[in-house]
């Protein structure tokens, strides 16, 4: 039955825990391109039986006409299906982007296509050159923390890095005193924790 393979990769996305990523389905996404093109090719061939046989495309009524519309139609259902998958992906993709940080864990890349990762590496650069324009980092906490300074523990070796006030040593296991905004890309990336008095 047409479209029920665009059906198919949209329940996919919308039984998934929100804000999750499954795995890119490429083999039920290029299934669905490949009905898309047979719709088309069979569309196109019978309009152009039609107008080989004389008749006006936009009022004559026959088989071939209904024929050609449901080719029509199941097209733009699957395109719909398509580009529904494709920006709520993308909706994810923004979000992590903003909760963790430029650098996504490496288990979420790789549920990531081709595209998806392009897009990611766009949408970062766009994000990072408008903060760097005006001076903001629009990825730290929205709530305005009653100390800027953090206590922090290092969970992985991370090693001599610079920050915006010193150099540190972050060895694992150690603890430092830090800004928040040093310490914030480190801890979305499970590379720190912060410590709770």
């Amino acid at each position: 039955m047409y479209g029920r393979k665009a059906c198919q990769l949209v329940k996919e996305f919308a039984t998934s825990e929100k804000e999750q990523l499954k795995t890119f389905n490429d083999d039920l996404f290029d299934q669905v391109i490949k009905e898309c093109g047979s719709h088309n090719l069979g569309f196109q061939s019978l309009v152009r039986k039609m107008q080989d046989e004389g008749l006006d495309t936009q009022t004559a009524r026959n088989g071939d006409f209904y024929g050609a519309l449901i080719h029509h139609l199941s097209l733009v259902r699957n395109k719909r299906c398509l580009m529904a998958y494709m920006y709520n992906r993308a909706e994810v993709i923004r979000g992590l982007r903003w909760k963790l940080g430029r650098v996504l864990p490496e288990e979420i890349v790789k549920k990531l296509s081709n595209s998806e990762k392009d897009y990611l590496k766009g949408y970062s650069g766009a994000l990072e050159t408008y903060m760097n324009d005006m001076n903001l980092e629009l990825t730290v906490d929205m709530v305005p923390p009653k100390d800027p300074y953090i206590k922090v523990r290092v969970l992985e070796d991370i090693g001599e890095v610079l920050l915006t006030d010193k150099s540190a040593n972050l060895a694992r296991h150690s603890m430092h005193f830090l800004k928040r905004t040093d310490a914030e890309p480190y801890i979305s990336q499970g590379l720190m924790e912060e410590l709770l008095s």
